[in-house]
């Protein structure tokens, strides 16, 4: 059972780079494709790929992350739910939130796609550190670095289509 849970931990650090990654790349391709005013369909069509793989993503990691908890639990009891797996279970459940929020045109555009990729790289942080026992820290210290992480990517994610739009403006003029 313990090389399974090991392969399950495995697969989940997969998704998560994955996730990390495809994240990137959405936001990215975002950027190039309204860049011009317009998205076009070969744009639209890579961005759906990329969504895809997101989606891909996060259900891995949550039913990953399930399965090592629910496994955890067994041999620990309460104590499988520590600071870190309750972060990482806040970040999955923002993930699932906003995405979802972001299908049904709830979460304007301005923090949308922000709160996703700050998501996205708080959870992939938040993995580096185990390896590096640097997985003790109080929820008051995540929820900080969370919220600076956030509010980066909002600044960052505005920032660059403000000046997409602008330098859209000053090239029709």
């Amino acid at each position: 059972m313990e090389i399974l849970i090991i392969l399950i931990a495995i697969v989940q650090t997969f998704a998560i780079s994955l996730g990390v990654g495809s994240s990137t790349l959405a936001i990215v391709n975002f950027f190039v494709a309204i860049a011009d005013g317009r998205i076009d369909e070969t744009e639209r069509r890579m961005m759906g790929i990329a969504y895809i793989i997101l989606r891909i993503a996060m259900l891995t990691i949550l039913i990953t992350s399930s399965i090592i908890l629910g496994y955890n639990s067994q041999h620990l009891g309460l104590g499988a739910f520590t600071l870190y797996v309750i972060s990482q279970f806040v970040l999955i459940f923002v993930l699932y939130t906003n995405a979802l929020m972001m299908t049904m045109r709830i979460m304007p555009s301005t923090f949308g796609p922000a709160i996703q990729a700050g998501t996205w790289y708080t959870l992939g942080v938040l993995a580096a550190l185990v390896p590096l026992g640097l997985n003790e820290f109080t929820f008051v210290n995540f929820i900080l670095a969370y919220i600076t992480t956030l509010t980066l990517a909002v600044s960052l994610i505005n920032g660059i289509m403000a000046y997409l739009k602008h330098k859209k403006k000053t090239a029709t003029k």
